[in-house]
C-alpha cells in the first residue's frame, strides 16, 4: 500500500469524527477550547487504537483467510465506505440533547461509534499484510485534528460540511478497496 493510499484511508477515518465534531460544536453553540480539547483527544485516541484491535484480531485468523485475504479487504473496505456514504444522505435529528455531548458518556460513545469503521480497516490491513501502525498513528493524529477544528468550527459550519465530508470519505474507502482488489488479481 502506498503512503498516498495509507494517508487517505487515515483522512477517510477520520470524517465520521469530523461531522460528528461538527454537530457537537453545533450543539454546543460557543467555541469552547476546552470541548475541542476532550473531543479531539477521545476520538483521535479511539481512532489510533481500534485500528490495533483489528488488525490484532486479523492477524490471529490470518491462517484461515489468506486464500481470500484480498476479498476480505475489499468486503471490508467497501462495507465501511458504503456505509458512511449511506449514513451521509441519513437525516438527522436537528435538536440538541440538553447534556453537555462533549464529556462523559455521551463523548465516550461518539468516540466509539466514530471509530468502529478504523476496527474493520485494521482487520483489512491484517488480511493483506500490510503494517498497521503508519494508518493507526496517522489516524489518530488528523482525527484528534480534525475534531478539534470541527468543534470549534460546528456552530458554523456543521449542516453545510458534516454531510459533505462523511460522503467523500466513503468514495475514498471504497475506492482503496477497489484498488486492492484489482492489484492482487492483476498479479
Amino acid at each position: 500500500m502506498s503512503f498516498v493510499e495509507m494517508f487517505l484511508s487515515a483522512v477517510s477515518l477520520s470524517m465520521d469524527a469530523f461531522a460528528a465534531s461538527l454537530g457537537i460544536g453545533a450543539c454546543l453553540g460557543v467555541r469552547s477550547s476546552a470541548a475541542a480539547f476532550r473531543v479531539g483527544v477521545a476520538c483521535g485516541g479511539f481512532q489510533f487504537v481500534m485500528p490495533l484491535v483489528g488488525w490484532w484480531l486479523g492477524s490471529r485468523f490470518l491462517e484461515s483467510i489468506s486464500e481470500y485475504d484480498h476479498w476480505v479487504a475489499f468486503a471490508l473496505l467497501l462495507l465501511v465506505g458504503g456505509n458512511m456514504i449511506r449514513e451521509s444522505f441519513a437525516e438527522e435529528d436537528p435538536t440538541c440533547s440538553p447534556a453537555d455531548p462533549s464529556c462523559g458518556a455521551a463523548l465516550l460513545l461518539v468516540a466509539v461509534a466514530t471509530s468502529i469503521d478504523a476496527l474493520a480497516v485494521g482487520i483489512g490491513f491484517a488480511a493483506i499484510g500490510v503494517p498497521v501502525m503508519p494508518l493507526s498513528s496517522t489516524a489518530g493524529i488528523i482525527t484528534a485534528m480534525l475534531s478539534f477544528i470541527g468543534v470549534l468550527a460546528g456552530f458554523r459550519t456543521a449542516l453545510f460540511l458534516g454531510r459533505k465530508a462523511e460522503f467523500a470519505g466513503g468514495i475514498v474507502l471504497c475506492l482503496i478497496g477497489a484498488n486492492i482488489l484489482r492489484m492482487h488479481l492483476a498479479a
